[in-house]
C-alpha cells in the first residue's frame, strides 16, 4: 500500500543484501516512519514480543524470515540444534496468533526435507518469501470477495456512504500488504464506492487510532475516529451498516480471537441487526481445536500497556505519561474471542462462508 505515494510492503528482504530483512517499526507511528533493520533472531524476537510488527499476517511473515535467520546463522556441526532452539523461541513471543506457529512449523519441516545446509539456508529463503507473497495476496482475494458485500449496501443506499466500523488494525500494517479487514474497503474505494470508516481507537496500543487512521488517511479513505465504548451508540441510531474486523486465530467451528474488545462490537451488531463480518487469510484457522472461549490461549500482557500513554506533545516530541495512580494494579488481556453464532460471515481468499464447520469445510476440503 502507499506511504506518502511511495508503495511499500510491511517486511521485505534488502535487495542488496537479502540476508537483512526490513521492516516498518510500528511503534513509531503515525508520528515517524522508521525502517528498522532485522539480522539476528534476537531481532526477530524483540520485534515480534515488543509490537515493532503486529497482526497476524505479519506476525507470521515475520516468524518466517526469523527461520531463515536461524538457518542462515546456524554453525554446520549444530545446525538442526540450532534451528529448533531458534524456533522454540520465535513460538514464545505471542502465543495467540495462528500464523505465528504454521510459519515457524513450515519452515521447519521445509528446513528437515533438505540435505545440507547449504540447502536448508536456500530453501528456509524461499519459503519465507512464499509465506509473505502468499500473504498478500490471499488479503488481495478477501478485498474481492468482501467487496460484493459492501457493492450491495452502496446499492440499498442508492450510492450514499457505506458506513464501516473496524476495531483494532486489520490493515496493511498488520499483514504484509492490502489488510484483511480493510482489503474490501480498499477495494471499494478504488472502485468508486463510497466508504466512510468509523475507526475505534483501540485500547490499550491504540492501533485504531495511531495506525488505521494513519494508512486510511494515506489512501485517501474517508474515516472518523472514535473511542472504543461508542460503537453500541452508532448502532442504535442506524449510523453503521457494517462491521468488519480482522482475527488472530478462529477454529474451524468459526469462533474468532481478535484484539480485545471484539465480543462487545459482536454483541452490539447482533442487538442492532448490522452485519458483522470477519476477515482472514486461511493461515489463521486453527484446525485442531473446536471450542474457542475454552481452547484459544489468550495473551496477557504489561500492565505498563494500560497505565501509561505515549503521543505527541506540542513540542513535536514523543513522551510517554503515567495516566493512572502510581502502582495501580491493571489486568491486560490483549485478545477476546467472540462466539461463532454473533458473527455474520467469514472472508477468506476462497469465499464468504457462514462460520460454522460445515462451511467451513465445504471451503477447506482438506481440512476434513
Amino acid at each position: 500500500m502507499k506511504v506518502h505515494g511511495r508503495h511499500y510492503r510491511t517486511i521485505w528482504p534488502d535487495p542488496e543484501h537479502p540476508e537483512i530483512i526490513k521492516i516498518i517499526d510500528q511503534r513509531h507511528l503515525p508520528h515517524e516512519f522508521i525502517i528498522e533493520d532485522l539480522r539476528t533472531v534476537a531481532d526477530y524476537a524483540a520485534a515480534i514480543s515488543e509490537m515493532h510488527v503486529r497482526g497476524a499476517g505479519l506476525i507470521g511473515a515475520t516468524a518466517g524470515f526469523a527461520m531463515y535467520c536461524a538457518a542462515l546463522s546456524a554453525p554446520e556441526n549444530n545446525f538442526d540444534s540450532f534451528v529448533d532452539d531458534a524456533s522454540r523461541k520465535i513460538l514464545q513471543t505471542r502465543p495467540t496468533a495462528k500464523n505465528l506457529a504454521w510459519a515457524v512449523e513450515r519452515q521447519v519441516q521445509a528446513i528437515n526435507n533438505e540435505s545440507n545446509p547449504a540447502a536448508k539456508i536456500k530453501k528456509s529463503f524461499e519459503v519465507a518469501c512464499e509465506i509473505a507473497d502468499e500473504d498478500a495476496n490471499f488479503c488481495r482475494k478477501i478485498g474481492e470477495h468482501g467487496l460484493n458485500i459492501i457493492k450491495k449496501i452502496s446499492k440499498k443506499k442508492n450510492g450514499e456512504p457505506v458506513n464501516i466500523l473496524t476495531h483494532c488494525n486489520a490493515g496493511w500494517l498488520a499483514f504484509v500488504d492490502y489488510g484483511s479487514a480493510t482489503a474490501p474497503i480498499y477495494a471499494a474505494h478504488n472502485n468508486n464506492i463510497k466508504v466512510h470508516v468509523w475507526v475505534d481507537e483501540t485500547r490499550p496500543w491504540l492501533q485504531g487510532a495511531k495506525l488505521t487512521c494513519w494508512e486510511l488517511g494515506q489512501e485517501g479513505v474517508e474515516h472518523t475516529l472514535i473511542a472504543d465504548n461508542t460503537g453500541g451508540h452508532l448502532m442504535q441510531h442506524g449510523m453503521v451498516d457494517l462491521v468488519i474486523t480482522g482475527t488472530d486465530r478462529t477454529t474451524s467451528t468459526g469462533d474468532v480471537a481478535n484484539k480485545i474488545g471484539t465480543y462487545l462490537k459482536a454483541l452490539a451488531a447482533k442487538d442492532n441487526s448490522v452485519p458483522f463480518y470477519v476477515a482472514l487469510p486461511s493461515s489463521t484457522f486453527d484446525w485442531q481445536i473446536r471450542d474457542g472461549v475454552k481452547e484459544i490461549p489468550i495473551e496477557q500482557r504489561s500492565a505498563d500497556e494500560i497505565n501509561y500513554i505515549t503521543g505527541l506533545t506540542q513540542n513535536n516530541n514523543q513522551e510517554t505519561i503515567c495516566i493512572s495512580p502510581p502502582e495501580t494494579r491493571a489486568a491486560n488481556y490483549a485478545f477476546d474471542v467472540t462466539p461463532a453464532r454473533l458473527i455474520t460471515g467469514l472472508i477468506t481468499e476462497r469465499g464468504i462462508m457462514r462460520a460454522d464447520r460445515e462451511a467451513v469445510l465445504e471451503l477447506y476440503p482438506e481440512h476434513r
